[in-house]
């Protein structure tokens, strides 16, 4: 009889698709000096990940950290998933437990699909009543992911139309030098303005014309094409 983490592994490559694999080690740049360097697929997709999650819900967070450790990339999205799933269904200790897990546990959420999926379910959702500092203290970091994990974090208090740490970190984010913060903060900046306009254009007309040019892409990108034009060629 296999055990469980065997089992798991054995399931998802049931899912592995080789050309898939190959095609993602080029999208999310695993290249020598790209921001994957190293990272390693079997190509499977994300909703395979997800049915399995359903199938094993309930792994333990033990079995669930040797799976985050994992050198393939699907191996550690489904322990993300896992825990994601386990923090969303329990209350307490055991949540605390998850947030402490995933904060210490950064250089293994070591690609931009592993942050977006799990960031504002747990550090999000555990900060949501609580002090937020870590969040601000990833953002200050040198660490890539770390800094991605602290703006997707707040997705979490955006949708409770809480916005003022997602302005706060973007501020302290705006001249960071990486493409893959750019698009998170434009991202977030827009996710705010779907809930109240004015709050983000207020912090656009501040900073839209520092802001990199992807930043402000993404922040405007619902925006009417008139209105949108405008902050491109700096006229509001």
């Amino acid at each position: 009889m296999p055990d469980i983490l065997s089992e798991i592994s054995s399931e998802l490559r049931r899912f592995a698709e080789p050309d898939r694999a190959e095609t993602h080690q080029w999208f999310f740049k695993t290249g020598r000096g790209e921001y994957g360097e190293g990272d390693m697929f079997l190509g499977i997709r994300v909703p395979h990940v997800r049915k399995l999650v359903r199938k094993f819900r309930g792994l333990s967070l033990t079995d669930a950290e040797k799976l985050l450790h994992s050198r393939w990339h699907e191996e550690r999205l489904f322990a993300l998933l896992i825990l994601v799933d386990s923090f969303k269904r329990n209350d307490g200790e055991l949540k605390e437990k998850i947030y402490d897990l995933y904060m210490d546990s950064t250089q293994w959420i070591n690609n931009w699909d592993l942050v977006d999926l799990s960031a504002q379910h747990i550090p999000g959702g555990w900060l949501f009543d609580r002090d937020r500092k870590p969040l601000y203290e990833f953002a200050g970091s040198d660490d890539l992911w770390k800094k991605r994990i602290a703006i997707i974090s707040t997705q979490h208090f955006i949708k409770k139309n809480d916005f003022t740490d997602t302005l706060a970190i973007s501020e302290k984010l705006i001249f960071d030098n990486h493409d893959l913060i750019h698009k998170a903060v434009g991202w977030m900046l827009r996710e705010v303005g779907k809930r109240n306009l004015e709050i983000e254009e207020k912090f656009l007309r501040e900073y839209y014309r520092e802001m990199p040019r992807t930043m402000l892409r993404y922040a405007i990108e619902k925006f009417p094409e008139e209105k949108r034009q405008k902050y491109l060629k700096g006229v509001i």
